[in-house]
């Protein structure tokens, strides 16, 4: 099992080599190293994983101790990541996960799913996962947030998804899990906002249908993306069969978009990331 490094600091002569050799004289195997430089921000990145023993705490300030001032440095030993998936009726992009994490696909685990709904509580059943319902009704939106933040704050899950959680967060919220939080969403926003955006896709008759995953923001839907993908649809194509395939790169798009972040391979700089895969 390998352990990973991530890295950020300002752009300066021989940080790679400063890096490499600290591992060097830890006597572990580099098994790969990404590296990137933000030429506008002066940022360096990088990302590296290797395999032996090495004592985590020490390893880290013996890179710190040769980095510039300003450097963040994470070394993340190998572990299956807690994840809490939130969900309200759709099954497609939970399903998919709850699959993943059966077959251990993905290196993570489903601590609980939580739903707005109870509609997808007898599929998580059939995995024996948690399922808790939070119903919405008769409550604001921020004291249905509060019970929502105490399952959450409970778990204490290493990330929380979003698999098509159909309500509007506050900026509060969302603020409270910073870089812990993903969403999938169809292409279509900021064009088709709203319900029913496949119908009004098939109206608008588009020619291509995409879904993107990010990180959730205060901002919605604006937060920094990490995955995105299309397919191509004519106009043969009804609002259903729309839905549809939309649903399929929706699933598609969160699986790798999962994948990335379970594997620390995605830093966020300001509003976008770099992804090493």
């Amino acid at each position: 099992m390998e352990t990973v490094i991530k890295i950020a600091c300002k752009d300066e002569k021989g940080l790679v080599h400063k890096i490499t050799g600290v591992l060097f004289a830890k006597l572990v195997n580099v098994t790969q190293t990404n590296e990137f430089v933000d030429e506008v921000a002066d940022r360096f990145f990088m990302r590296v994983s290797f395999t032996g023993i090495a004592d985590v705490k020490s390893l880290r300030q013996e890179i710190v101790a040769v980095l510039p001032a300003d450097a963040e440095v994470e070394v993340i030993p190998p572990a299956k990541k807690r994840v809490l998936i939130c969900v309200t009726k759709e099954h497609h992009c939970l399903g998919d996960l709850l699959i993943k994490s059966q077959f251990e696909d993905m290196p993570f685990s489903i601590v609980g799913v939580v739903g707005n709904h109870a509609v997808l509580a007898p599929l998580c059943a059939q995995f024996s996962v948690p399922f808790t319902h939070v119903p919405a009704e008769g409550l604001s939106r921020e004291e249905h947030e509060q019970k929502l933040k105490a399952i959450i704050d409970g778990e204490n899950p290493d990330l929380i998804v979003l698999a098509k959680y159909m309500r509007i967060l506050t900026p509060e919220f969302a603020s409270a899990y910073l870089g812990k939080m993903i969403n999938i969403h169809h292409s279509f926003l900021p064009a088709f906002v709203g319900a029913n955006p496949y119908q009004q896709a098939f109206q608008r008759g588009v020619k291509i249908i995409g879904a993107t995953a990010h990180f959730v923001t205060d901002d919605l839907d604006e937060g920094p993306i990490i995955c995105q993908n299309i397919v191509p649809v004519n106009h043969s194509y009804d609002a259903k069969q729309m839905s549809k395939a939309g649903k399929e790169v929706e699933k598609t798009v969160l699986a790798k978009a999962l994948q990335l972040v379970l594997e620390d391979r995605v830093f966020i700089h300001e509003n976008k990331t770099i992804l090493f895969d």
